[in-house]
């Protein structure tokens, strides 16, 4: 269901999953202001120009506990790489007959309030039959690069996936706004289908969909890209000391 690691990179853009925090995707400006104060973050993706997707997916976790059918990992962060953010974040396996749920957490363990995001980045297998659907009202449109620029509620050629589509097409990496929380990716050639849920769904999803690949991602998200530097600064979760943030998310198998 998921991209295969090809076991042997530590690049962790290879991973089948991988989590996104304290926040996701990208933040301009080299930071963001925050209680009259400029809060540095170094950009930490090669041939990146803006630091992408938090720090706790370049960082080594630790498995708290494991059994037969669940495993939970930690990862305590302090300021990584000059980062503002101090905190303690989980991510919790879960397997079913039918399916996997991932739980994703993070607490701040800083001095003082910081906005937290959260994300989960899947990485799903596709063909020319795979479709998929989800139900969306609009979507961030980019300039030259993918930092959004303008927010459109009639999806250009080939982005609408209210109805069954397939993934082929150009280029995708966007943020869809008003999403229920609920994509579906029916693989007809092997008979079965993925139902992916967002619990308490922030109502966005960023897809990212490479021509000519036999992969595409479609992540559960709770803010849109740069939303550090949107009015409002939407999804972002204003985190007192102490405080938690938790993404869960479940990918069920059907026919």
């Amino acid at each position: 269901i998921f991209r295969k690691w090809n076991g042997y990179t530590d690049d962790r853009y290879t991973l089948s999953c991988f989590p996104l925090v304290p926040w996701s995707n990208r933040i301009t400006h080299g930071g963001f202001m925050h209680n009259g104060q400029f809060r540095a973050i170094k950009p930490n993706r090669e041939g990146e120009p803006y630091p992408i997707h938090g720090d706790g997916w370049l960082q080594m976790w630790r498995v708290a506990d494991s059994h037969r059918d669940s495993v939970r990992l930690v990862l305590e962060s302090h300021r990584f790489d000059g980062n503002p953010y101090d905190y303690v974040a989980t991510q919790t396996f879960t397997l079913r007959p039918d399916g996997l749920d991932i739980a994703l957490d993070v607490t701040n363990v800083g001095d003082e309030a910081l906005p937290f995001g959260l994300g989960l980045h899947p990485y799903f297998m596709r063909n020319e039959q795979t479709r998929l659907t989800m139900r969306t009202t609009g979507v961030w449109l980019a300039g030259d690069d993918p930092i959004p620029v303008s927010h459109v509620n009639a999806f250009p050629p080939t982005w609408d996936y209210n109805r069954s589509a397939s993934l082929d097409g150009p280029l995708i990496d966007n943020c869809f706004t008003g999403w229920d929380g609920k994509a579906v990716i029916d693989y007809p050639d092997r008979g079965l289908s993925v139902t992916m849920n967002m619990e308490d769904c922030s109502g966005y999803t960023l897809m990212y969909r490479p021509p000519e690949l036999d992969y595409f991602c479609l992540e559960p998200i709770t803010h849109p890209i740069d939303a550090f530097h949107m009015e409002g600064s939407p999804g972002l979760k204003m985190l007192a000391p102490g405080a938690a943030h938790v993404l869960k998310a479940s990918f069920t198998i059907g026919r």
